[in-house]
């Protein structure tokens, strides 16, 4: 397994890719995957999953994640993150407000990739579709505020897999996600993770070494602990 630092501006898909690539391309490198997706405009932790890791896939998703997010206050958007419409309301929720942790009841973002109808959402969404998102119940095991500075606030949040940021922000009132990253997911750490293999780079005489890669064994014992 490794652990990879995603920029900005890439897929998770992408980071796949480029993995494989630099493992001897689809003939030669392993099967290779990951273990929970981050939007394009997020950056952090992203464990890709090598050969017979795969098979371990929801296991690891299943792990619960920490994510920092600097939010922009008194205004929307209708996708919950920069990439969207902004409509500027100038409603600013409301400092030293409780934040929700616990069971929380949320609706995840219509640009999402969760299936409705048999279809990812954020499909439907961009042909400009009318549906409903089906709620669900996370767990947000912490949610503070870092800094506030006018009409921008930082936050760290515990949650556990499937909670969608966005919608936490986007649930505060009128706010929206312009920053987004995933700190670690389990026990791994994003200050373990490497960048992205550029194009052209050849991993399979000088693979990466160690915190970055783990063997399918010590991350399962790990994850488990």
């Amino acid at each position: 397994m490794l652990l990879i630092d995603k920029p900005a501006g890439v897929t998770s898909h992408d980071v796949v890719a480029a993995v494989r690539r630099a493992l001897g391309g689809k003939r030669a490198a392993p099967r290779v995957g990951h273990a929970g997706t981050l939007d394009p405009f997020a950056t952090g932790l992203l464990l890709v999953l090598l050969g017979r890791a795969t098979k371990s896939q929801q296991e690891l998703m299943g792990l619960r994640k920490r994510y920092e997010t600097v939010a922009r206050l008194g205004a929307r958007s209708s996708t919950g993150d920069p990439e969207g419409e902004i409509l500027l309301t100038g409603r600013v929720p409301p400092e030293g407000a409780e934040l929700p942790t616990g069971e929380v009841r949320q609706r995840p973002p219509a640009h999402s990739a969760i299936k409705v109808g048999g279809e990812r959402a954020y499909k439907r969404a961009r042909r400009g579709e009318s549906f409903e998102m089906p709620e669900r119940i996370v767990t947000v095991h912490s949610f503070r505020e870092l800094w506030r500075r006018e009409e921008t606030a930082a936050y760290e949040i515990d949650c556990g897999s499937g909670t969608y940021v966005r919608s936490l922000i986007a649930d505060l009132g009128d706010a929206y996600c312009l920053e987004l990253r995933r700190t670690a997911i389990g026990p791994f750490e994003v200050s373990e993770a490497i960048a992205p293999p550029a194009r052209g780079v050849n991993w399979t005489a000088a693979p990466p070494a160690a915190p970055a890669l783990v063997d399918l064994e010590t991350a399962l014992e790990r994850a488990r602990q």
